[in-house]
């Protein structure tokens, strides 16, 4: 079956045949002979081709001209005038008094000035008063001073690079893989290793040297990387997050074979963590106590349910006063959102067994009985004044995740605090560094149920790094590993 194509002639050659290709493309192409092709053809030419296509390929069986388009006919000419070109100007009107007043005629309300009321008062801005009350807006709590953040470690490699200096070269690439993963990470580097020796067909690199390597050289290298970890927590030891500073002096009891000087920075991480755990609590309920001094309810309940240190107790006398302002916040005519935002931050605090308003608001909200039922088992004495039923199988919640701004990151904490105080519930922003929190932590003033409190920070675990190809050391080097490793 036949069909029509445009093609382009690319090239004749000497024996008289046409070379071609369709229009625009690179195939289909193929040869057409010189007497089907016009005499006033010439290379390059686009011409319309009938061809047909077969098992043999794409033939070409005649070949028209392409038409050439029409001259168009019939189009207006644009003549050049003979006026002298004169340039668009504008005039700005002056400022001045608006001539609304002047209208001719006499006003339907009489002589007086426009904007001016019956009773003599003005519209806006106005000298004369009316008895009408005006709108009582909100007044946002005072703003508090925030304490400057404590300052994380970033330990440098000076102790550990130095250790890998004395290493001989077929030892280093085994050490980078116990820094990365101990030893469970060279025999899974050993593993891929020798499954691609099988399948190139070459023979297996012998584990065992290479994990009593890896074993020698474990503890040197843990106590290179804690020294490298406490130096650089001994440069802001007054500024120092307490959690990095904890995970040094819990890892510092793992350590094996180490020397005078490091036992001396040992005892002195522990000291200074003594001190920042003191100066954190001391500013811990100092902060409270200033957030419910100037009416940031929410502030002093979200900051109560944050210790610097797992299982603080927490002080009656203080606890009993953030009882009675978060009640106070409570009132039966306090709108729903004020009621959801004191609610989800005393949950998750040290008195949240303790919390209990006089009588419920005037207007339950769908919102606000969905907050209660959900907080239920963390303050079961408040759904029973709203008449809820608590699921006794129903897990504790969670705070809620405090919202993402147009970054596509979560707000601070401080924040989302000031909001809530002033306008509603915001969740509290959750610490990515900070471990999970417990079910359940016994403190002087909390009820039968769970409070959930921020746990210690466990001893950091170093991840995995990607599998490397572990050269095969010589057998030399395997035999005598153990010893230089000693040393």
């Amino acid at each position: 079956m036949s069909r029509r194509l445009e093609i382009q002639l690319t090239s004749k050659r000497p024996d008289g045949t046409w070379t071609w290709r369709a229009a625009g493309a690179r195939e289909p192409k193929g040869e057409v002979a010189d007497t089907l092709v016009p005499s006033n053809t010439s290379v390059n030419d686009v011409v319309v081709a009938d061809v047909e296509k077969d098992l043999d390929g794409t033939r070409v069986l005649a070949i028209a001209p392409t038409k050439k388009k029409a001259e168009r006919s019939g189009l207006l000419e644009i003549l050049p005038s003979d006026k002298p070109f004169e340039a668009v100007t504008q005039q700005l009107r002056k400022k001045g008094p608006r001539d609304g007043d002047k209208r001719k005629g006499p006003r339907r309300d009489g002589d007086r000035p426009r904007g001016e009321r019956k009773d003599g008062a003005r519209r806006e801005g106005g000298d004369a008063k009316t008895d009408r009350p005006r709108r009582q807006f909100f007044d946002a709590p005072p703003e508090l001073p925030q304490r400057p953040k404590a300052k994380r470690i970033r330990p440098l490699r000076v102790n550990v690079d130095a250790v890998l200096a004395e290493l001989p070269e077929a030892h280093r690439t085994i050490a980078e893989k116990v820094l990365n993963g101990g030893v469970p990470a060279v025999r899974a580097a050993i593993e891929e290793q020798n499954k691609k020796a099988v399948s190139e067909g070459r023979e297996k690199v012998p584990a065992d040297g290479l994990i009593q390597i890896a074993e020698q050289l474990l503890p040197r290298l843990r106590v290179a990387e804690w020294r490298d970890k406490a130096l650089s927590a001994e440069k802001i030891i007054e500024e120092v997050d307490v959690r990095d500073l904890r995970s040094i002096v819990v890892t510092a009891d793992q350590l094996v074979a180490i020397d005078e000087a490091t036992r001396g920075l040992v005892a002195k991480m522990k000291q200074a963590l003594v001190v920042r755990q003191e100066t954190e609590t001391k500013n811990w309920f100092e902060d409270i106590t200033a957030a419910m001094t100037v009416g940031r309810v929410v502030r002093a309940l979200r900051l109560s349910s944050q210790p610097p240190k797992a299982g603080l107790p927490f002080p009656p006398a203080l606890a009993v006063q953030l009882t009675d302002a978060t009640v106070l916040g409570l009132t039966p005519d306090a709108p729903a959102e004020r009621w959801i935002a004191l609610l989800e931050a005393a949950a998750f605090s040290p008195i949240h067994g303790k919390v209990l308003p006089p009588a419920i608001p005037a207007v339950v909200s769908e919102e606000l009985t969905k907050t209660i039922t959900r907080l239920g088992p963390l303050m079961p004495q408040l759904a029973l004044l709203f008449g809820i039923v608590v699921d006794p199988k129903a897990r504790a919640p969670r705070p809620l995740q405090a919202p993402r701004n147009d970054k596509g990151t979560r707000k601070r904490a401080s924040d989302v605090n000031k909001s809530a105080d002033a306008k509603g519930p915001r969740g509290p922003k959750k610490d990515k560094d900070v471990a999970a929190a417990p079910k359940s932590t016994s403190t002087p003033v909390e009820s039968e149920v769970p409070v959930p409190v921020v746990a210690e920070a466990p001893a950091p675990v170093v991840a995995e790094a990607p599998v490397e190809v572990i050269t095969e050391a010589p057998a030399s080097v395997v035999a005598d590993a153990p010893a230089e490793a000693a040393e």
